[in-house]
């Protein structure tokens, strides 16, 4: 099993956003960066378990768990010239971008805030951490996801 850290605005997708979806199961659509692609494609399995972090807001941090629910498939968005995420040099025969379904699996009573994140020893490698790291999907190594489940 490998273990992510996801990253979503919360006024455009958040936690509870996916609570109220039907089967608490969504698509996580518009992923453009390359690397964070490459995570999602290449590494993404169904089971693998991801921190859902609400970034760009008040109080970012880690908001909960959610559960990898499907193998990656192309992301219909990059297909639909109304959608925000649409890539006209992406074709049905090859699409350039991936999305995969991700279902939740536990909202956090109190988001483990990125201050919080930053204090603990144990996560001083933690991608998240690192200066210049902006990707919206990063691997969590078997320990970084240990040392933050004790935090909540």
């Amino acid at each position: 099993m490998n273990y992510w850290l996801f990253k979503s605005e919360p006024d455009v997708f958040s936690i509870e956003h996916l609570s109220k979806m039907k089967k608490q199961t969504s698509m996580w659509d518009g992923v453009r960066n390359y690397q964070a692609r490459n995570y999602m494609r290449d590494g993404t399995k169904p089971g693998d378990l991801l921190f859902f972090y609400h970034s760009s807001c008040p109080q970012p941090g880690i908001a909960g768990i959610a559960e990898i629910a499907s193998t990656p498939y192309p992301d219909p968005t990059q297909f639909n010239p109304e959608s925000e995420y649409y890539d006209p040099k992406a074709t049905a025969d090859v699409p350039r971008w991936v999305t995969v379904d991700v279902k939740l699996k536990e909202i956090f009573n109190e988001i483990v805030s990125l201050p919080e994140l930053r204090a603990n020893p144990k996560l001083e490698e933690l991608a998240l951490l690192q200066r210049g790291t902006r990707l919206s999907i990063i691997p969590v190594s078997a320990a970084h996801w240990k040392a933050i489940m004790a935090m909540r």
